[in-house]
């Protein structure tokens, strides 16, 4: 089987999602390729969507609420938004590159591929079935524009949110959000704080800023940093933000029982060595977090799909929060000073969270597969 997983770099969720996917994929010795839909265009058009994105969420988070909210009054499946359209003008690149690569099924955890193969669908120009996979804990606007032969859901308690924005309910699968293998594995606390060189025996506040920001993270790590008591030690990993992490290195970096680090492919490790998790209410983090087991504080979310994701994990007890930095920095040490807490968290994760969603989905990626496909005759000669 050969699988294309069709992403978008507006934000890294959807590219750990779809990465997750190609490691499953893999792993069970079939073929994944993943590509950037905007890179079809060229790689300045791919860079202006991706770096507009993100700056607008960064430098304006208040006009990307306006956005968001301003989308959801005009999304509707009864007629296509300019959103739509747009992302319709990638159709004949995608149709060229579907002609030279031969793929049996189509995996997109983005909506902007969705969008486009929906209209190749409409234009009968697509022949692969198409699964997308929603990375957000709620049903964001313009997915009822889609017409996808399945949608992976993160739980099916989302499944009335979905179908009534008239997703047929059949095509609705609650998996969950995929994450690699290596936060399913409950892996050894004292082994993995060996290899993150952290001490043995501290108490482990990790903070994860995300790619696109975590609010007033130097005053977060200023005031944690100063109120801080003898033992506690401090993980600030800020991903691709090297900005940030210059920031931060020339402020606290000097000062020990801190680390700040860039970009690293060891964040299941350090999860599994923390002892409480800081990251605002991304979908795909915090899903890694819960699977992976971690006590949670979210901080403040990005308006718009973080909000509904906040308020999923909080109101089932997956996580808590403040609103004030003060107020999650007291969270965060009422979960480091409460056993019982922690264990209750981590329990209703356990619980609640989906773990083998990348296994489940694979399974689905097989059965739509034309390399797996079998005939109804093949079926009833091999039953008889």
């Amino acid at each position: 089987m050969k699988v294309l997983i069709l992403s978008c770099n507006t934000g890294e969720g959807h590219n750990y999602a779809g990465r997750a996917l190609k490691e499953c994929i893999e792993s069970h010795h079939d073929t994944a390729d993943m590509l950037d839909i905007m890179m079809l265009a060229g790689p300045r058009v791919s860079k202006l969507v991706g770096n507009s994105y993100v700056n607008i969420v960064r430098h304006a988070p208040h006009l990307f609420q306006c956005l968001y909210k301003l989308g959801g009054l005009v999304s509707s499946p009864r007629h296509h938004s300019p959103v739509y359209y747009a992302n319709a003008l990638l159709a004949k690149k995608l149709k060229r590159y579907l002609d030279t690569h031969h793929y049996d099924v189509i995996v997109t955890p983005h909506l902007f591929p969705a969008q486009t193969l929906t209209y190749m669908k409409e234009k009968n120009l697509l022949s692969q079935k198409v699964v997308a996979v929603e990375t957000d804990y709620t049903c964001i606007p313009f997915w009822e524009e889609t017409d996808c032969d399945y949608y992976i859901i993160p739980h099916y308690e989302l499944i009335d949110e979905f179908a009534a924005k008239r997703i047929p309910g059949e095509r609705l699968k609650p998996y969950g959000i995929p994450v690699r293998p290596a936060f399913s594995d409950k892996s050894d606390r004292q082994k993995a704080r060996v290899r993150c060189r952290i001490p043995k025996h501290a108490q482990v506040y990790l903070i994860m800023s995300g790619s696109m920001g975590f609010g007033k993270i130097q005053l977060f790590v200023a005031e944690l940093l100063r109120t801080r008591i003898p033992g506690e030690y401090v993980v600030v990993i800020c991903g691709n933000n090297r900005h940030l992490q210059k920031i931060l290195l020339a402020e606290f970096g000097k000062q020990e029982g801190v680390q700040i680090l860039g970009y690293t492919e060891k964040i299941a490790d350090f999860m599994a060595a923390a002892d409480v998790l800081f990251t605002k209410p991304c979908g795909l983090t915090t899903t890694e977090a819960a699977v992976k087991g971690i006590p949670i504080v979210h901080t403040r979310p990005i308006p718009g799909c973080e909000t509904k994701n906040l308020a999923f994990y909080t109101e089932r007890g997956l996580s808590l929060t403040s609103k004030k930095l003060h107020g999650q920095i007291l969270a965060g040490r009422k979960l480091m000073s409460n056993d019982e807490l922690r264990h209750s968290m981590c329990t209703a994760q356990h619980t609640v969270i989906p773990s083998n969603a990348a296994e489940k989905t694979y399974r689905l990626l097989c059965q739509l597969s034309s390399a797996y496909a079998v005939s109804d005759d093949t079926v009833k000669k091999e039953t008889l």
